[in-house]
């Protein structure tokens, strides 16, 4: 009897110690992981010199090549364009009208050649001159239908799982996350909760003038008027986090040169601070691009990361996978 007792006690014992289950399994050991692992340790142990409340834990993501992909050109953009189309129908004039005609007859040369400026009138043609209720509903429609060109998914399964699973590893440590992200705020929050877990008020991007108004059918409605109200990119990041969260991050995670002053007010905040950038090096599961891409330019924030010691997360090497399976 006593045999067994003791056999049993040490079984359970056995079955107590068992190692605990990696909360990052998509990312390969190494530098990158270590340094996620260790700064989470660092800044959660309570008595230790790093120990932050959890109110202050705020991590903060930019979303476009760093939450999810964002080539051959940004998802919002491509879906303006998938607008335009839907859309002509009822603008038949677009056939003949540029920045319409060119988008229609898949005119590339004669899309650049419109340039930013004809790029705003897409966008205001897609995005305003109708209520945020609308919007959301056109933005949904096409998350439901479109497929990204070359892999075939739908646009809100080209996120990475790697970044799953460190938001929700980040979140079962008691930090808060949030997007901060040079794309609309209406467009994103409208899959960000379903996609990442972060909910709409947790979602900081650029937006334009919306404006009260009682609808044809007697009901209050908000309606999205042409006027550009916050450009969240670059240095508006920090101005966005100032504005919308009222901390200072301890992380945050990005990609190209839009997210440098993000990572520079992050870093530069007291005690501990992790600053990370996504290298994108991965031609073969994704793509690979950095100091000369239109889309994404990683150039000056590179050099800043080597320079400051931040955190380079190299894709290719990095990750043991890119995109989750597919549903």
């Amino acid at each position: 009897m006593v045999a067994a007792l003791l056999l049993t006690g040490l079984s359970g014992w056995s079955l107590g110690a068992s190692a605990q289950p990696d909360p990052l399994p998509s990312w390969n050991d190494g530098k990158s992981k270590q340094a996620i692992v260790d700064f989470v340790a660092k800044v959660t142990r309570e008595g230790g010199p790093d120990f932050v409340k959890p109110a202050e834990r705020i991590a903060t993501f930019d979303n476009d090549g760093t939450l999810w992909a964002e080539q051959p050109v940004y998802f919002q953009v491509q879906f303006a364009f998938d607008e335009v189309k839907r859309l002509a129908v009822q603008n038949p004039d677009w056939k003949t009208k540029e920045p319409f005609r060119s988008v229609l007859a898949r005119d590339l040369k004669g899309l650049a050649a419109s340039g930013e400026k004809g790029l705003l009138q897409i966008m205001a043609a897609t995005h305003t001159g109708m209520t945020t209720d609308q919007f959301a509903a056109a933005v949904a429609n096409w998350l439901a239908s479109a497929r990204h060109p070359s892999k075939q998914r739908r646009y809100d399964e080209m996120v990475y799982q790697p970044q799953l699973e460190l938001l929700a590893y980040l979140r079962t440590n008691g930090f808060k996350t949030f997007i901060v992200s040079g794309g609309g705020v209406e467009f994103m929050r409208v899959f960000a909760e379903k996609a990442y877990g972060i909910p709409p008020e947790q979602v900081i991007g650029s937006t334009g003038v919306v404006k009260f108004r009682i609808g044809g059918d007697g009901r209050p409605e908000l309606f999205k008027d042409s006027k550009v109200e916050f450009v969240d990119d670059g240095p508006g990041k920090p101005v966005g986090i100032n504005r919308f969260i009222g901390r200072r991050p301890i992380l945050a995670f990005g990609n190209s040169d839009g997210d440098l002053q993000m990572l520079q007010y992050t870093a530069a905040g007291s005690g501990a601070r992790l600053a990370l950038i996504v290298h994108h090096t991965d031609a073969e599961r994704e793509w690979a691009y950095d100091r000369t891409s239109k889309i994404g330019k990683l150039d000056k924030a590179l050099d800043e990361a080597k320079a400051k010691g931040w955190t380079v997360v190299d894709m290719k090497t990095d990750w043991k996978t890119v995109f989750p399976a597919s549903k």
